[in-house]
């Protein structure tokens, strides 16, 4: 209030999230953008579907979207790999995988994709609102019995892996959980970098794992850290 004359502040609404859908099926698509326009149209806007999951990466891009639905049966490409090359290319635009099976070994390698959020297509469409808003609010979306399923999964494979490996993968383990670059990690072993760099490819594989902090995890999980 200035001068005795009282001003009113306009409110803004924010933009709505721009959403993509990667379906292989049409009528689905249609279906759920539908949904999302009726029951969420302030917060959500679907500007574009595609069928192949070659052409994710592009449909993403030319909408600037902010969340791609990625439908995890996408013959031939796959929808894992959809969403690998979505996040290489858009690290920032957010992912909810959807599949039409409970398949534990699917969901987990959606989500080391780069998956934010994992839905089987079961799961009501009526609800689908609530886990877009908690992927964009940053938080992981994957139903109670599925991530219990998926820890007891990483746990058996934790308790076996020490069994598989010899000494030396599990000094060079404890190693690369512990942050270390290559080069100090070479060191101690008596190797030279580029060994080093093979034997740490070789540890991921026998691991599972896609990255060094996928492995770190994993060696916390199994008390390496400890």
């Amino acid at each position: 209030m200035v001068g005795g004359d009282h001003t009113r502040l306009a409110v803004v609404p924010a933009e709505p999230h721009v959403v993509v859908i990667v379906d292989d099926h049409a009528l689905f698509s249609q279906g759920l953008a539908l949904l999302l326009e009726s029951r969420a149209g302030e917060t959500f806007r679907v500007a574009g579907s595609t069928t192949a999951g070659e052409d994710a990466v592009a449909l993403v891009g030319k909408h600037a979207a902010g969340i791609a639905i990625v439908d995890l049966a996408l013959p031939p490409l796959g929808g894992v790999e959809t969403i690998r090359r979505i996040k290489a290319a858009y690290p920032a635009t957010r992912v909810l995988a959807l599949s039409g099976t409970e398949d534990l070994e699917l969901a987990a390698a959606a989500m080391r994709a780069g998956a934010e959020g994992y839905l089987g297509k079961s799961a009501d469409p009526e609800v689908l609102v609530a886990p877009l808003l908690a992927i964009v609010a940053g938080v992981r979306v994957l139903r109670a019995e599925l991530l219990d399923a998926l820890l007891g999964a990483a746990d058996r494979t934790a308790d076996g892996l020490l069994d598989r490996l010899g000494e030396r993968d599990i000094e060079l383990w404890t190693l690369l959980a512990r942050g270390l670059e290559t080069a100090d990690i070479a060191r101690p072993l008596l190797v030279s970098e580029r060994t080093a760099k093979r034997m740490i490819a070789s540890l991921l594989h026998k691991l599972g794992a896609t990255n060094r902090i996928e492995a770190a995890a994993l060696a916390g999980r199994c008390g390496l850290l400890d």
